[in-house]
């Protein structure tokens, strides 16, 4: 795994668009910000040697604690705390705040020590102080040089949005891993990432859905009438 010793950065402000922003395949974002004047984006660097993490080893868990982050953004969305942290072996989201101020929530997808590699194509549990949670996630195994353009696309498209960040891993100007989320609706979040493991050619993307409040209900029109006298 990337094994990390200590955390090393953390993303700096910005502007941008959400978890739809990046040249990875998706095309159903919103406008995603322009690059750099230089027209290109920076990911963070951190100060941790790359390993041999591989899609296989990713664990998917919404019960492991918060762990010492490498890089992070912290972001309020549709009235909730949203931190995304990148981790020395891979990610997490923590959500606090919202309509319960107690409700909590941690996503973590990252190898584990002693934890056998178990990331689902999909899963929707049940998660207390959410109303709804789905997960998904793709694995891509992707040539050299399309896995260094894809991942240079998303670094740009993702550069100086406040509600992102983009860790780059010294060894491969290709091992990165990003975060990006956003409040599509209210009450609802949502974020993606993305994993780039170039000693085996595979981008890792997930995409996570959350409701933080009951959707309102809509009236019958039955039930908008004056009740008889």
């Amino acid at each position: 795994m990337r094994t990390a010793s200590a955390p090393g950065a953390h993303a700096g402000p910005g502007s941008g668009a959400g978890p739809d922003a990046g040249s990875d395949g998706d095309a159903d974002g919103p406008p995603r910000p322009a690059a750099g004047a230089d027209g290109r984006g920076t990911a963070v660097p951190v100060s941790v040697p790359f390993a041999d993490t591989r899609a296989r080893d990713l664990v998917w868990t919404l019960e492991h604690p918060p762990l010492p982050a490498l890089a992070t953004r912290t972001a309020v969305l549709g009235g909730v705390r949203v931190e995304l942290r990148v981790l020395g072996a891979s990610h997490q989201v923590v959500l606090a705040g919202g309509p319960q101020a107690h409700a909590r929530a941690v996503e973590t997808v990252a190898c584990l020590p002693g934890a056998d590699g178990n990331l689902p194509g999909s899963a929707a549990p049940g998660v207390p102080g959410l109303a709804s949670y789905s997960f998904t996630s793709t694995v891509e195994r992707l040539s050299g040089p399309e896995l260094d353009r894809r991942v240079r696309a998303l670094v740009d498209r993702l550069d100086g949005d406040p509600a992102a960040v983009a860790a780059a891993f010294p060894g491969s100007p290709s091992a990165v891993t990003a975060l990006a989320a956003a409040s599509p609706a209210p009450g609802c979040l949502e974020w993606r990432t993305w994993h780039a493991y170039p000693q085996t050619g595979e981008l890792v993307r997930t995409r996570t859905r959350t409701r933080t409040a009951p959707a309102k209900r809509t009236a019958h029109p039955s039930e908008e009438r004056s009740p008889a006298p």
